[in-house]
């Protein structure tokens, strides 16, 4: 008879919805409640075995639900996306997953990006419509859920209703029909909805059943355990001076004596040999040494590798299998980190979380010219410089859930770095960036046409009087350039501005706030300037409408120089005003 491994369940959803607090009720017999708020901090997965399910269940037999499975191991997924995209060959290394959402908030951005994320793995769901403790008036009625929130008075049965249905309608706009797990003959039709509080610990009993009885009917045939070694590396723990890594193996049977085979980031293989092998214990966040583990579990390892080994990566046993094993690797990591010939750089923490990074900037139109994992370093900033000379919209840098190392601090100067430890958050930073650039580099096109320019005349700094006329202006608004011509608020024309000088030395152009001198040839001050407050740039009739079609790129002090200057025009032609 084949073995069956156990299911691995990933809990995802929006930060604050209760995933780990749903994950502490499953696993409460083991951890302190000094321990629960730190628990994901340690750990990044639960071995939950068939005796402990049984415990906390009562359901499951008196539900006649026979299970073949051993257990289940769960992942958490620490506020972002990185665990939800993990990845083996062929598809998602979670064969199931419980969406947490609070049913008092409904679908938040940070579950949409799962449910997208789920959707593009076809991993199979089911949500856990958790904090139903938060409806007021609503109390646990009976040990039965269905027969409990059946019971409620019909002013609270109608909050609760109201809820859920709109929760129905969020899903079928994402694609799923959705209903109570009570209602549903056919779960491979709908997404089952659990309603549960982590608090009082109410539907947490039937979460579990719904998970058994999924995993039971759905996935057995999925679950024959195979014979080599498979599993993904998923973070680079450092204790003391020594390096651990903590991986799940999701398929075979793996020895201490074997050797494995990690991809690195071009999909080539880093053969090593296993210095210690541990096994995550049931239910809590010690491991126990061992010169052997089976499929599905949680490792904690430590190569005899001088190479670098990055999170998300995937291993396999080796068997002097290098040009078969490179192909597999080339497939799995490769192919999955597309890059294109021009784009933004973007940086993540994990195989996993680059690719959920990547489909999310794709969705986004946003095209990534260079890829990678680990901190933004010094190369990083380089490649993000040379963008520059390109396209200013690629000259970013983006990085989900790592740090700047120091190198790349010392020389970053100007460059734009967007980072971010929840994935949606870094993408709307990332969208509201490039959208305010464009804005810049079309105002830049625009002005580079023509200046737009409001000067107050600073009487206290009249260094000469004429031949040419040298004398101090504040900018009011817009920006001043070298040979630009200017108007008086009576039409005259005054003259073309020779040269701006700012704190002693010669510029091109000055901006807004900006107090300078210029000098004007052909202009007596005493005469044409003695009475006069304010200049303003010259622009003719068909600069004028082309500042006002593109009126969104100007600032308010610029669309009120431009008022301004119609007004001064107006008695040239009735229409400039219009």
């Amino acid at each position: 008879m084949n073995k069956i491994r156990q299911p691995i369940v990933t809990i995802c959803g929006h930060v604050d919805h209760g995933k780990t607090s749903i994950l502490d009720c499953l696993r409460e017999s083991c951890v302190q409640e000094n321990e629960a708020g730190n628990i994901t901090q340690k750990i990044s997965f639960t071995s939950y075995p068939i005796n402990q399910l049984k415990k906390s269940c009562p359901l499951i037999e008196s539900s006649g639900i026979k299970l073949n499975i051993p257990g289940f191991l769960f992942i958490d997924t620490p506020g972002h996306a990185a665990f939800t995209n993990l990845r083996k060959r062929g598809g998602s290394l979670a064969d199931l997953a419980v969406l947490v959402i609070d049913i008092n908030e409904g679908i938040k951005p940070q579950t949409a990006e799962v449910i997208q994320i789920l959707k593009l793995n076809k991993t199979p769901f089911l949500i856990a419509l958790n904090k139903i403790d938060n409806i007021s008036g609503l109390r646990k009625l009976d040990d039965k859920l269905q027969q409990s929130i059946e019971s409620q008075p019909q002013n609270i049965k109608q909050i609760f209703d109201e809820r859920y249905m709109t929760l129905i309608g969020s899903l079928n706009s994402h694609g799923f029909e959705s209903d109570l797990f009570y209602n549903i003959d056919d779960f491979t039709k709908k997404i089952a909805l659990v309603p549960c509080s982590a608090r009082t610990k109410q539907g947490i009993p039937e979460l579990i059943m719904m998970l058994c009885g999924l995993s039971q009917k759905y996935l057995e045939n999925k679950l024959i355990l195979g014979k080599d070694a498979k599993g993904v590396m998923l973070e680079i723990k450092k204790q003391k001076s020594i390096n651990y890594i903590e991986s799940i193996l999701y398929d075979g049977e793996l020895s201490k004596k074997d050797e494995i085979a990690v991809a690195n980031f071009n999909g080539e293989p880093i053969i090593t040999k296993i210095r210690i092998l541990e096994e995550i214990q049931p239910l809590c966040a010690k491991f126990k040494p061992k010169e052997k583990v089976q499929a599905s579990t949680g490792l904690r390892i430590q190569l005899v590798t001088k190479d670098e080994i990055l999170p998300g990566m995937p291993f396999v046993i080796y068997k002097n299998n290098k040009e078969e094993i490179e192909k597999i690797f080339k497939k799995e990591v490769s192919e999955n980190i597309k890059t294109e010939k021009k784009g933004i750089i973007a940086k993540a923490d994990s195989l996993g979380s680059l690719e959920a990074l990547l489909v999310l900037l794709k969705q986004n139109n946003i095209q990534v010219v260079k890829a990678g994992i680990g901190d933004i370093n010094k190369t990083d900033i380089i490649s993000a410089k040379a963008n520059l000379e390109i396209n200013e919209l690629d000259s970013v840098i983006v990085g989900f859930n790592i740090s700047i190392d120091s190198e790349a601090k010392e020389i970053k100067g100007n460059t734009k770095i967007i980072t971010d430890e929840v994935i949606y958050k870094l993408i709307e930073n990332l969208v509201e960036f490039r959208t305010e650039k464009r804005k810049e580099i079309e105002k830049k096109r625009l002005m580079g046409l023509k200046t737009l320019c409001k000067l107050n005349i600073l009487h206290q700094y009249i260094f000469r009087n004429t031949k040419p006329a040298i004398f101090g202006v504040k900018i009011e608004a817009g920006k001043l350039s070298s040979g630009l011509n200017l108007i008086d608020n009576k039409k005259e024309k005054i003259g073309r501005v020779k040269n701006i000088q700012s704190e002693n030395k010669s510029v091109n152009e000055a901006t807004e706030g900006m107090e300078i001198a210029i000098s004007i040839p052909g202009v007596n001050f005493e005469r044409q300037l003695k009475d006069k407050k304010f200049l303003y740039s010259d622009i003719s009739e068909s600069q004028f409408k082309n500042f006002k079609k593109n009126k969104d790129l100007l600032s308010q002090n610029e669309i009120k120089i431009l008022q301004e200057i119609a007004e001064i025009k107006r008695q040239e032609k009735a229409d400039w005003g219009n």
